[in-house]
């Protein structure tokens, strides 16, 4: 597949407003077409979308979806432009499908990369530098190393870029794009919590053979 040049990537950029990733990989979908790349991003309803960046979204609901059993529980918030996109269908279609996706991914705990703050990353960085296995590696060569396991280590950590749990084809980002698209606002996830049964209380280690040797001594 040919590369797509930076040049095609900017005038798709500028002819749609969409992001320069979301450019780039409907250019290599579409064989570096430009009118086909943006038919591809229409589909996607990502391109729309993009240009409701700069509008402010302080409508929507809190949603909540409990896992079977109750062990697991999410509580999020998405945000709208209107109330009335907010009620509708679509809209909490994705509210739910989101709280769903927070279920089921454990290791999610920031909404975006951007959310990660500045004391979590130097942790991160700090335990990849300590890595065995760079010891010997040149710094040069260890700090571009670091860099990219940070980088992939950050994206595990960010609930949009997760794939999609009912389309891996797509991100979570890509699923909020494509429902910003169809309703014609501007929709953001702003925040959300994930509730494990039991999870933060210490419970005691019982010694089961203890705990019958001394039924035995006082029977």
């Amino acid at each position: 597949m040919a590369a797509v040049s930076a040049q095609t990537v900017k005038q798709l950029r500028e002819k749609t407003g969409a992001g320069m990733m979301d450019c780039k990989k409907a250019l290599t979908a579409s064989g570096g077409d430009l009118t086909k790349a943006s038919e591809w991003l229409r589909q996607k309803g990502i391109a729309s979308a993009e240009k409701k960046v700069g509008r402010t979204a302080a409508e929507g609901l809190v949603s909540s979806y409990i896992h079977t059993g109750g062990r697991v529980g999410v509580l999020v918030e998405i945000n709208c432009e209107t109330d009335f996109v907010a009620r509708g269908e679509e809209f909490q279609l994705l509210a739910r499908d989101v709280a769903m996706q927070i279920a089921a991914c454990p290791q999610v705990e920031f909404v975006s990369t951007d959310h990660i703050p500045e004391p979590v990353k130097e942790r991160e960085k700090v335990i990849e530098m300590g890595r065995d296995d760079l010891a010997r590696k040149p710094p040069a060569i260890r700090e571009k190393i670091v860099a990219g396991r940070i980088g992939k280590r950050l994206k595990e950590l960010a609930l949009l870029d997760q794939p999609f749990i009912k389309d891996t084809s797509l991100s979570v980002a890509d699923r909020v794009k494509q429902t910003s698209g169809k309703l014609g606002e501007k929709v953001v996830v702003r925040r959300f919590a994930r509730f494990v049964l039991g999870q933060g209380i210490e419970v005691a280690a019982t010694d089961f053979a203890a705990e019958v040797a001394a039924m035995g001594a006082s029977s």
